[in-house]
């Protein structure tokens, strides 16, 4: 398998705060992978050490073949960039900032350029100074895609906007032609419901470390949620560190099963609790982001 990115022990420490820590991780070439956890998990920390925006303090990574610390023109060629931060000209109109662009990038693709400004529904005239946010993301979005990279960073691309404004940015990545995508999307988030449509991988940070990083398909089948009902004693919780309690009352026993896969998961379960009746029910992805987040926080707090 060939890989877009990798990092070994990828550590950044400010002072005594390491926002990133010992990060390992390996992103196959051609998918969409959502980085997401909670606010000062790491996320754009990691995003700016993959683009050489800040050094490590120890550890490595490479991206698009290159160490992430020698990136210069030529690999930024094949890689676009947009943050919830990006500083644009302001002084520019759109159509400026389309020709300033075009000619840095020999891959620029102007039939493309027409097609996203359509979808992408910029029609404006304005000086991007006088643009309101989400118009901003749209034409950094564009100028990003024009050139067919072979790499999109997407930095909180969703932050703030409106849901029409977030709807054209996510129709202006899923529409673009197949033979003309970007190879490879990486994508830091807090909108969980966009990461799930637009995901193939995903990957869970907390307190700067990697807590999980796996194809979207296995996470959301390895997930249940289970109720245990029994007609005699309370059942009690087994002590797994794969069952991940969600409450108790009466003869209702309510928890969080992580390891869900496989024809021996419901033989665990009724060996756990024999002549109980057990109900368990698939969970969304932004379900499983609320109990991981949760589970982070209570083992911070131990």
């Amino acid at each position: 398998m060939t890989y877009a990115i990798e990092t070994a022990d990828l550590t950044r420490t400010f002072g005594r705060l390491a926002a990133v820590r010992d990060l390992s991780l390996r992103v196959p070439q051609g998918i969409v992978f959502a980085l997401i956890g909670p606010n000062g998990a790491g996320k754009t920390t990691t995003i700016k050490l993959l683009m050489n925006l800040i050094r490590p303090t120890r550890g490595a990574a490479r991206v698009l073949g290159t160490d992430a610390t020698g990136l210069g023109p030529a690999q930024f060629e094949r890689i676009g960039y947009v943050s919830e931060n990006q500083q644009l000209p302001e002084w520019m109109t759109l159509t400026q900032l389309i020709d300033y662009c075009r000619p840095l990038y020999p891959a620029w693709d102007d039939e493309l350029r027409r097609t996203l400004r359509g979808e992408l529904g910029l029609r404006t005239v304005e000086t991007i100074g006088r643009m309101s946010r989400g118009t901003r993301m749209k034409a950094a979005l564009l100028v990003s895609l024009a050139y067919r990279p072979h790499l999109l960073m997407l930095d909180e691309p969703f932050t703030g906007l409106d849901p029409l404004v977030r709807e054209e940015l996510v129709r202006g990545l899923l529409e673009v032609p197949d033979d003309k995508r970007p190879w490879t999307i990486v994508l830091s988030s807090h909108d969980v419901d966009e990461v799930e449509r637009l995901a193939d991988w995903v990957g869970f940070m907390a307190d700067g470390r990697m807590v999980f990083a796996e194809p979207v398909a296995s996470l959301l089948a390895r997930f249940r949620r289970v109720e245990v009902v029994t007609t005699g004693e309370p059942p009690r919780m087994p002590g797994r560190s794969d069952w991940l309690p969600d409450g108790q009352s009466g003869r209702t026993l309510r928890f969080f099963d992580t390891a869900h896969i496989g024809p021996d998961a419901a033989v665990r379960l009724e060996a756990a609790f024999p002549s109980a009746a057990i109900r368990t029910a698939p969970m969304s992805l932004r379900e499983i982001f609320v109990v991981i987040a949760r589970q982070q926080q209570t083992a911070a707090a131990i």
